[in-house]
């Protein structure tokens, strides 16, 4: 069983690397239009707590959703032929990168206005314990996310009514582009919590199980006692804030030393010294082949009818 959780963890954020790096590349080739937020760095903290919810719990996220979408269980041909508008994609080519979507998997969106998905992410967790349903919302936002009013209002709203919600701030220490002690007094984010107040936690975003066992406790005190939590990550982008971002904003040095801990390359490393080397080449050949199979779909997907457009919209 544990060789399984340690497989399945890896090929999860290795599919997640693999694709926002291809996705990076078709950006350069002007293939994809708009802004693109990669998540690369980040995965442990996507793949670590989705691993341990039900199919019907609800997620949600930012604009840098790609990771998010993908560790929900997302496809990867729809993921990239929505990057590439394409009407195959899981928003059917009208989303675009920010706004991955999988109602099916309960995957309610990456959400383009900063910090807008936490009182929406809290209102489906009312919702479930309202209908008297044991399943629970996540949402993730970014530090620059946690000094937006609606950031308060959802954890404020989660702790009076007793929410099942669980909160996750994804720090990686520069939002756009400001560091952390520039726009915070305080290195620990979680302290927020002690406003409404709410559990917290702090936990290390490159350290899987960390990851992993802090949401498994924060999922079970939604799940039991209808209680919210808010977890800080503290993970590390190695690539801009967007493609457009040279991030010059930091040392090479800082992106080096996280990368020399880089959750992937950890687990690649474990798996090799468990005698798991040979597995571990498989898995990287058949994420390598899943993602260049996703990249010709894509490519080769048509593009919305132009008498659809103004499908799917309100008014």
């Amino acid at each position: 069983m544990e060789h399984e959780v340690l497989t399945d963890l890896f090929a999860k954020m290795l599919r997640i690397r693999r694709f926002e790096e291809e996705a990076a590349r078709l950006y350069t080739e002007k293939k994809i239009g708009g802004f693109l937020h990669l998540y690369i760095g980040q995965e442990a903290v996507a793949v670590g707590t989705i691993s341990v919810l039900k199919e019907t719990d609800y997620v949600m996220t930012g604009y840098r959703c790609h990771g998010h979408y993908l560790a929900r269980g997302g496809s990867s041909r729809a993921g990239m032929a929505e990057l590439l508008g394409k009407e195959t994609g899981c928003a059917k080519g009208r989303g675009g990168s920010m706004h991955f979507f999988d109602a099916e998997r309960r995957f309610m969106g990456g959400w383009g206005i900063v910090g807008g998905q936490v009182p929406v992410a809290a209102g489906l967790a009312f919702a479930e314990k309202y209908k008297g349903e044991d399943n629970i919302a996540v949402v993730y936002l970014g530090d620059g996310a946690i000094n937006i009013g609606s950031f308060h209002e959802g954890l404020a709203l989660a702790a009076l009514w007793k929410i099942p919600c669980v909160f996750i701030i994804e720090n990686n220490q520069f939002a756009m582009g400001t560091p952390l002690e520039r726009t915070a007094a305080s290195e620990d984010l979680s302290i927020r919590a002690l406003a409404y107040p709410m559990a917290r936690e702090t936990v290390d975003g490159h350290d899987i199980y960390a990851v992993r066992a802090t949401m498994h406790a924060a999922a079970k005190r939604a799940r039991e006692q209808h209680l919210p939590t808010l977890i800080e990550a503290k993970t590390y982008r190695y690539r801009g804030h967007s493609m457009s971002d040279p991030a010059k904003y930091r040392t090479q040095q800082d992106v080096d030393a996280w990368r020399s801990r880089d959750p992937i390359k950890v687990l690649a490393e474990t798996m090799d010294s468990q005698g798991m080397k040979e597995l571990r080449l498989r898995i990287e050949n058949e994420i390598e082949e899943e993602i260049q199979d996703a990249v010709r779909f894509a490519e080769e997907s048509p593009f919305p009818a132009p008498e659809t457009a103004m499908d799917y919209v309100y008014v």
